[in-house]
């Protein structure tokens, strides 16, 4: 029996987009969890595992991207990712 992929719909709310810090946060996460994650954006799908992929999406402040997950961890792993977005990757709450 094959694993159900499960989808989670996002939106990029950081008025700097999905830069470099947020992207690197975003594939820590990503591989903490065995299921193989992709996100979606209309019809690009990139391995949530690599930050050049990522990178490829160009997901600015307002882009809507599907996260998707399939395996033994994917409703975790829904959950793990959609809250960096939902809290903007935690942006102006660490100061170096």
């Amino acid at each position: 029996m094959s694993e159900q992929k499960l989808s989670r719909t996002v939106r990029v709310i950081s008025p700097q987009g999905l830069h470099a810090r947020p992207a690197d946060l975003l594939v820590k996460a990503a591989k903490r969890f065995a299921c193989k994650i992709e996100i979606v954006k209309g019809h690009e799908r990139v391995d949530c595992k690599s930050i050049l992929e990522i990178f490829t999406l160009a997901a600015v402040e307002g882009t809507v991207l599907v996260i998707e997950a399939e395996g033994p961890d994917a409703e975790a792993a829904l959950v793990a990712l959609a809250e960096l977005f939902d809290n903007s990757f935690f942006e102006g709450q660490e100061h170096n």
